[in-house]
């Protein structure tokens, strides 16, 4: 029973974490932790008892990691060919389309690899699986307690429905995209309202170098337009970015209600990261998602991925160092005369 010892740890770090502070990146790791260590265990439990089954469960998976990354390279290059094709070729819809050539790129090097097997590039395609093996497990992390998060709601009163804008068509027009929020907002909003309080919908955008008018504004026009009440809605018209919609909108808030509470409204694959930053922000609220299009979700939800990283760059920055050095060292090693440093 000693093996579960480090995944019934990690459980129960994530546990604290959730009841702490549900917004935390940490406890996205933890659960992926427990999950692998616990995985780990039975398999080398199961190993122990039976060597020969071990032996073709080892096989099996190793089989099944291999057709998985070939399938997934495949969805992401199909996928952004679609998302080219319907959105644009900005760099944000081609991320899926790069993580499925990277992830081609992978297998053709660790093929390379194997057919000629030198040293250098064997340990050059140990290290970038290695790296690749890190980056999908955080990732495999971000979507698990994303997906948790968003299902697991507080049922708590709140003071404001906040929503966060996303951009206009035509300088002045609100897209399909920001009218999904809206809608949610307005869902959220009577659900709230049901509850004995008429809290105030905050809308919260600025006006872009390509917009006639700020986000805030045209979000305002469309709620009235489908017969919100005017007077329960205002708007943040100053931030560009998600940090600043929550940042702006917090100073409107506490203004107002130093004790206030919000439900905060985006995408639903932007929910995660806006929570992580709404947490680092010092904003009082949850987040909840409205519905993308299934088409816009896998490369939106990498951009997400790509942002969380971005945010705690200097941690990752250091562990893929580290790992890195771990290949030089190994590859020096093998090269060294006396094979000792």
């Amino acid at each position: 029973m000693l093996a579960y010892v480090p995944a019934l740890v990690c459980f129960l770090m994530f546990c604290f974490g959730v009841l702490r502070e549900r917004r935390r990146v940490s406890n996205a790791v933890f659960l992926g932790l427990a999950i692998v260590f616990a995985a780990t265990a039975l398999f080398l439990r199961l190993a122990a008892r039976k060597p020969q089954l071990g032996s073709d469960v080892a096989v099996a998976l190793l089989v099944l990691a291999a057709l998985g990354v070939i399938a997934l390279a495949w969805f992401l290059l199909a996928n952004g060919v679609t998302m080219v094709r319907k959105e644009g070729r900005s760099p944000a819809n081609l991320l899926s389309l790069g993580a499925g050539l990277a992830l081609i790129a992978l297998l053709g090097l660790l093929v390379t690899a194997l057919v000629l097997h030198t040293r250098t590039l064997l340990v050059a395609a140990a290290t970038a699986v290695v790296l690749t093996g890190l980056v999908v497990f955080l990732f495999a992390c971000f979507l698990l307690y994303a997906q948790l998060y968003e299902r697991v709601r507080i049922r708590r009163k709140a003071d404001y429905v906040v929503v966060l804008g996303s951009g206009l068509i035509g300088g002045d027009t609100v897209p399909p995209l920001l009218a999904s929020r809206l809608d949610r907002a307005r869902e959220e909003h009577a659900r709230l309202s049901r509850r004995g309080r008429r809290p105030i919908l905050l809308t919260s955008g600025g006006q872009g170098p390509d917009e006639k008018l700020p986000e805030s504004h045209a979000m305002a026009d469309y709620l009235v337009a489908r017969g919100f009440p005017e007077d329960l809605v205002e708007r943040e018209d100053r931030s560009t970015t998600t940090e600043e919609n929550l940042r702006f909108s917090k100073a409107l808030m506490q203004q107002a209600k130093p004790d206030y509470r919000c439900v905060i409204v985006t995408n639903n694959y932007h929910v995660f990261r806006a929570a992580v930053t709404a947490r680092r922000t010092g904003v009082r609220g949850h987040v909840i998602g409205a519905r993308t299009a299934s088409y816009f979700w896998p490369s939106a939800m990498i951009r997400e991925f790509v942002a969380l990283l971005l945010t705690y760059r200097r941690t990752n920055a250091a562990i893929f160092l580290l790992l890195v050095l771990g290949g030089l060292v190994i590859w020096w090693l093998g090269w060294s005369p006396t094979g000792r440093v």
